[in-house]
């Protein structure tokens, strides 16, 4: 039975005892004893942004006995949590001014064991202290399971598919993000949203696609133009995330949750230096309340750091990570409240280089003969990015705070395809095969999410938004356009995925820029370890079908990817009405987002 409760009022303050009676429903009339056990000394009622100074929040680790005492209501009408509200972890329902001061004139305080003065027991009473400790017990049962979530995202940048051992790499050391994988499940055919880094992070962050949003390329400094010379004119580059796109923690942290941005954003013109935020769009003006975006470990600050921290370090040493401590200080000070940490690493983007050598050897050994080298210092860098993981995991464990967690390892697009294995699928980073787009997603909640699973069901990095916020009880805003699904049930167990649903993709630019363009291999292969040419392309997925578009040939390639994961049978000549049915469901998504297309010089 899950019966919320409302406006306890104590006729003598002073006392954590209090006499219930229901005032309304089935068992109206009915009066039930509480009596609760607080071993601290912290006061609970703090105000909050709603002027309402009293309230404070029903905590899953209070005890209900049967000890008469003081009448009050209880009410069948759900509280909502307000802004703001500094509130014990493990939180449901509010109370209004269960705790009071701890101490009066008939006994110790809390501490010292507070006693009340009960009415001489008899049968009758002692029935109703057994119906009332049962009745209480299955409210604060269903408080603990409403209380709201934290959540921690951690998104690495470029790492591949199959780079973990347990998404089936068979050198890449990578235990903590293995055991994750094996606390919760792993989703085997996660899409990011795009196949490059800043459009698939302002996807991530607003839910909605880089084709809605008109974001479907990495940030550009002004002046930047795309390359010229081509059969076609891409469109402009994108600058800045606007001010108007709502984030995930423009949601949450309006709800009460303390929001909190660790690491690469690339969702700003550069400000001053390479990766820098901007005062006007960076991650503070966009809903995270604090944060940092310092370079950590990754090589992009080697260049800045003196030569006593220039390695190499000691074998079993994995190097101090400034922005991974900075994650753990934010989780630990707001241990007592709801939080959404945001741990954007810059592991595993290039330089691809590491100053714990000690693993680049350990790796060296393993690759098959005649690899290319870099592919062990990119192995070092992927088992580092796991390392640091572990270390946020462990604060969670160790700040008791794992079991109301929602955590989730994704990537921001497919593997780098110079250093990623990300065969038997075609391609990588820049195009729309699956290479490029599909990323390992891991999701872990103690007794919510399936421990141990893995799912084909397939996602896609704007999920991450609606589905977050309906685990955190926050409604999403009316008149926006979200790309995104609620997938909680889906997560939960509680709903089979939709088998008809429809993901697209839009990538309207040449890649490589400049001379690279006519460097680059023509065709796109498999673990071919080399820069391919990307055209500009649309993409989409419905069931098994999946359709590529070329805009400057006009040419459409149909893949079955239940038959053929690797795109290697294009059927778009052997089966045209497909193809045809495909083309029309691409164009009618892509006009619907009021898409920008590339266009003829």
């Amino acid at each position: 039975m899950n019966m919320p409760i409302e406006d306890l009022q104590p006729r003598s303050r002073g006392t954590l005892f209090n006499r219930y009676t229901f005032g309304r429903g089935a068992l109206q009339g009915l009066s039930l004893s509480l009596g609760s056990v607080y071993t601290g000394t912290r006061d609970l009622t703090n105000a909050n942004a709603r002027n309402e100074p009293n309230w404070c929040p029903l905590p899953a680790w209070w005890r209900f006995d049967a000890i008469a005492g003081y009448r009050v209501k209880v009410a069948s009408r759900p509280v909502n949590l307000s802004q703001g509200q500094q509130t014990p972890r493990r939180s449901g329902y509010l109370l209004r001014r269960l705790v009071v001061p701890l101490h009066d004139r008939r006994g110790p305080g809390v501490a010292g064991g507070l006693k009340a003065r009960p009415k001489p027991p008899n049968k009758a009473s002692m029935r109703q202290g057994l119906l009332t400790f049962l009745l209480l017990s299955a409210l604060v049962a269903g408080a603990d399971q409403l209380r709201r979530p934290n959540v921690v995202l951690i998104l690495a940048d470029d790492l591949g598919w199959r780079d973990l051992r347990c998404t089936g790499n068979p050198w890449h050391d990578t235990p903590n993000l293995d055991r994750l994988a094996a606390q919760g499940t792993r989703f085997t055919r996660a899409y990011a949203p795009a196949p490059i880094c800043s459009a698939s992070r302002a996807a991530i962050l607003t839910g909605r696609s880089p084709a809605r949003l008109g974001f479907e390329f990495v940030v550009k400094d002004p002046g930047s133009k795309p390359p010229t010379g081509l059969p076609l004119a891409p469109p402009p580059y994108p600058r800045e995330l606007p001010l108007s796109e709502i984030t995930l923690a423009e949601l949450l942290h309006p709800a009460g949750y303390a929001t909190g941005f660790f690491g690469k954003w690339h969702l700003n013109q550069h400000a001053g230096t390479y990766l820098s935020w901007s005062a006007t769009h960076g991650p503070l003006q966009q809903g995270f309340a604090e944060g940092a975006g310092d370079f950590g470990a990754h090589s992009y600050g080697d260049p800045a750091r003196p030569a006593g921290e220039q390695g190499p370090f000691a074998k079993g040493d994995h190097g101090r990570d400034a922005l991974t401590e900075r994650a753990v200080a934010f989780l630990r000070a707001h241990r007592h409240q709801p939080f959404y940490l945001h741990l954007s690493h810059y592991f595993v983007h290039d330089p691809i280089r590491t100053r714990a050598q000690w693993l680049v050897e350990k790796y060296a050994a393993r690759l098959p003969p005649g690899a290319d080298p870099r592919r062990a210092a990119y192995a070092a860098m992927v088992e580092v990015l796991d390392h640091l993981t572990g270390e946020v995991l462990r604060a969670l464990d160790e700040l008791g705070l794992a079991e109301n967690t929602i955590v989730v390892f994704t990537s921001d697009n497919g593997g780098h395809p110079q250093y990623s294995a990300n065969g038997p699928l075609r391609g990588g980073k820049w195009n729309l095969h699956e290479g490029g787009l599909r990323v390992p997603f891991l999701v872990r909640w103690p007794g919510r999410v399936r421990a141990g699973a893995t799912s084909d069901a397939p996602l896609v990095g704007t999920d991450l938004l609606p589905t977050l916020c309906h685990a955190a009880g926050v409604p999403l805003p009316a008149g926006v356009t979200f790309d995104g699904r609620d997938l909680l049930p889906l997560w939960l167990g509680e709903a089979a995925a939709d088998p008809d649903r429809e993901f697209v993709w839009h990538f309207p630019y040449y890649h490589p820029e400049g001379a690279a363009y006519g460097r680059a291999l023509p065709h796109i292969g498999t673990d071919d370890f080399a820069v391919s040419r990307t055209q500009p392309q649309s993409a989409i997925l419905a069931g098994p079908w999946k359709l590529i578009h070329d805009y400057e040939t006009g040419r459409d390639q149909l893949f079955d990817l239940d038959r053929d994961p690797g795109e290697q049978a294009d059927l778009a000549e052997s089966r045209p009405d497909r193809a045809r049915a495909m083309r029309a469901r691409l164009e009618a998504s892509l006009l619907a987002a009021g898409t920008r297309r590339p266009t003829r010089p």
